[in-house]
């Protein structure tokens, strides 16, 4: 850490950044914003650490969700308190089903930068720079809009500050309350083959709360049963702002990116050498790092070091990304070179992107039985491989979109154009989210106690 600077990142080599025209102006923005308050705090920081480490021992899960690329024009208090809820009821099922308690992280309130694959695109004869998030340009297909605008992060940071706001004041303020949560609207349960289960869990979790209200046990008398710790995360994209966020933590002299409580590398820009590394590697924040296909085990335990080298529980959470058909020829061989080393890590499955495919009405969607399959397979081979899969990370939605096909409500590739509202990649919508919380709780419950068998015979 003696060689390592909030601006270090700079003298590596960086992937995936946009290119400002203005760079004087660039600079007049990234000054102001850092003197700006934090959007998060240390000590927020350093609990859900402490919560992460559990999830490290077996003993929580992590669910991760949200938008893939938060937009200006969807920004609602609507929105978000149905994001909100949703997160909530998804939550409320793996920890009855699986017995275990769910860490709630949000892909929200700094969700925006997106790698693209291509630097520009072309519509017709007319060629323009990718969009690259709302934080960076437009998503109109105009000379205007996909100019590269420092001025957006300002707006970038407002919206963000406000949701975080809203979220905190829902996480504390009754809308949590269990009494409430757990009255959701399950209408499309009657059109779908699991109809039976789902109703005797709904009905479980409803027993279960009335009984202990009976007992006294409500939240009238115990806070915690009306509240919840909510943190956010978003991907570790736009250097420069992050590096305008970060800030000194006056009580222990860290580093701790404040523009969110956790932040992930992606898969395009994990580069042991590159900036975004460096970067991450210097903060106290959470780390996330995406694996793909394309990841090495000896690699990823390279970064895993240089991001965390004391080991520390919590700190590192790998992300698997791999596909529904791959999961079983890419996860074992990482799993594998991860315990041979001995690097403490969380793992979780993103099912959404390594599967996501171009509709015959030529919108890009994934299937909902292709996510489901990825999970089931992840959940699958880390028994065999006596680990944990500890975390679930999708993009989703509290709105009814119409973006993936399948699920209970059976959408087709002809349905997508009637609510396909997405800036970027497709989301789960509400129904289509909780649907697979209840299809996955079984899975979590067993791999949970395979993992806690694996470590009693190890110990």
């Amino acid at each position: 850490m003696k060689n390592w600077k909030t601006n270090s990142w700079r003298k590596y080599p960086v992937k995936h950044l946009p290119e400002y025209q203005d760079k004087k102006e660039l600079d007049q923005v990234l000054n102001k914003i850092k003197t700006f308050p934090p959007l998060v705090f240390a000590e927020e920081t350093r609990h859900l650490k402490k919560q992460l480490s559990d999830v490290s021992d077996g003993k929580a899960f992590l669910l991760q969700g949200g938008d893939c690329a938060e937009s200006f024009a969807e920004f609602n208090p609507d929105n978000i308190r149905d994001y909100f809820k949703v997160i909530l009821q998804m939550s409320l099922v793996l920890t009855y089903s699986a017995s275990l308690p769910v860490i709630k992280l949000g892909r929200i309130a700094g969700q925006f930068a997106k790698p693209r694959s291509a630097p520009t695109e072309k519509q017709g004869d007319k060629e323009l720079p990718s969009y690259l998030g709302d934080n960076v340009n437009g998503i109109e297909f105009s000379e205007k809009a996909r100019k590269h605008d420092p001025k957006r992060l300002f707006k970038a940071y407002s919206q963000s500050a406000a949701t975080l706001n809203l979220l905190r004041a829902f996480s504390h303020g009754g809308f949590a309350d269990l009494k409430k949560v757990h009255l959701w609207n399950l209408g499309y349960i009657k059109k779908s083959p699991q109809a039976k289960k789902f109703k005797e869990l709904e009905d479980k979790i409803a027993g279960a709360l009335a009984f202990m209200d009976a007992c006294g046990i409500n939240s009238e008398f115990n806070r915690r049963l009306k509240t919840v710790n909510f943190w956010t995360s978003h991907e570790a994209l736009h250097l420069p702002f992050e590096e305008s966020m970060t800030r000194i933590d006056s009580t222990t002299g860290e580093y701790h990116a404040t523009s969110a409580h956790f932040v992930w590398i992606g898969d395009r820009t994990r580069q042991l050498d590159g900036g975004h590394v460096e970067f991450c590697r210097g903060i106290e924040n959470p780390i996330g790092i995406k694996c793909g296909p394309t990841s090495k085990p000896e690699e990823i335990v390279k970064i895993c070091n240089l991001i965390n080298p004391t080991n520390e529980k919590g700190k590192i959470t790998l992300i698997s990304r791999f596909g529904h058909d791959n999961v079983g020829k890419f996860l074992p061989k990482l799993i594998r070179g991860i315990k041979k080393e001995g690097v403490n890590v969380i793992w979780s499955c993103d099912p959404m992107h390594g599967n996501t495919i171009q509709s015959t009405t030529g919108f890009k969607t994934r299937r909902f039985n292709n996510v489901l399959k990825e999970v089931k397979d992840v959940f699958s081979v880390h028994q065999s491989e006596g680990s944990y899969a500890g975390g679930l990370h999708i993009e989703m939605t509290g709105q009814n979109v119409t973006e993936c096909t399948g699920g209970a409500k059976n959408i087709q590739d002809q349905d997508l154009s009637s609510r396909y509202h997405t800036h970027c990649d497709p989301r789960l919508n509400a129904d289509q989210a909780l649907e697979l919380a209840f299809l996955i709780s079984d899975e979590i419950k067993k791999n949970s106690s395979y993992s806690k068998n694996a470590i009693q015979a190890a110990s």
